[in-house]
């Protein structure tokens, strides 16, 4: 199918001023943000706001995934002066709400857990009252390394679906739909206080009984926050962008979400993970 994208779909870049002055902060501190590294449609509005993902763990992903633009490979040692940058960056850009992500460690023998639980102690050490959003792995289903970043009290705890269980051998053929939702109903196992999150792309291929089974088990794992977005391919070698979802699809999708009782959704063409994070606490 030819790539050709609606009117819709389309964005404008803003705030070019403050675009570059958060890139050369992020240079100057050695950081990464998913916002670059995968290409995200939104990077205008978020750096004009002054908001940014930070990208953990390094540039290289240990995963196979059809969808992302992150690079995959030889994963990179890890940095260990990252959590003190991440929440010097945080404190420079005065954010309210930082979502930390990162690209997947299978090569540690934690998957990064204590690394992600570091960064969001040095971020709270600066200021507490920050909230701090996390995007992580499944940590390879580990129960004692997710107890690592439930300790550390993130607010939010955000672990992506991504789509429906049959498009997993094509999109995501290194993750398992039940592990993912295990490792949502964990956290709330280990700390119900945490808000939990989850989001799946559209335009994959998937169907619409498709997507409400995927509404239904998250609320069944007591998942609190949803986001829904179009998939976009980041370039031809990508899985390809299969149809183009209307914005009332999207309206529909979140009503059914309020409908099975999720406390926030985002659901709309342009919406990403951390796509204005901040409101879903207002």
């Amino acid at each position: 199918m030819k790539d050709k994208r609606p009117e819709w779909i389309k964005v404008r870049l803003k705030g070019e001023h403050q675009l570059r002055e958060v890139k050369e902060m992020l240079s100057r501190l050695s950081l990464h943000t998913v916002c670059e590294e995968a290409n995200c449609p939104n990077i205008g509005e978020c750096f004009g706001r002054r908001t940014a993902t930070f990208m953990i763990l390094g540039r290289v992903c240990t995963r196979n995934c059809t969808f992302c633009n992150v690079t995959k490979g030889n994963a990179q040692p890890v940095d260990p002066n990252e959590p003190r940058h991440v929440a010097e960056a945080v404190k420079e850009l005065q954010l309210r709400h930082v979502v930390i992500t990162s690209v997947t460690r299978d090569d540690l023998p934690d998957g990064g857990a204590a690394h992600f639980a570091e960064v969001i102690k040095s971020i709270k050490a600066l200021d507490e009252k920050v909230v701090v959003e996390v995007l992580i792995p499944d940590f390879k289903s580990s129960q004692d390394a997710l107890k690592l970043v439930v300790d550390a009290k993130p607010e939010i705890i955000n672990h992506n679906v991504e789509t429906v269980p049959r498009l997993y051998p094509t999109v995501r053929p290194m993750a398992v739909y039940q592990r993912s939702l295990s490792l949502l109903k964990n956290v709330k196992t280990m700390d119900d206080s945490i808000l939990t999150k989850s989001g799946i792309m559209l335009g994959l291929g998937e169907r619409e009984e498709e997507v409400i089974d995927v509404l239904k088990d998250l609320r069944k794992v007591g998942c609190d926050i949803m986001t829904i977005g179009q998939y976009l391919a980041p370039s031809k070698k990508h899985h390809p962008v299969v149809e183009y979802i209307r914005p009332e699809v999207f309206d529909r999708y979140k009503d059914i979400c309020l409908e099975l009782g999720f406390k926030y959704v985002a659901s709309s063409p342009l919406v990403r993970s951390s796509y204005h994070a901040d409101q879903a606490l207002k």
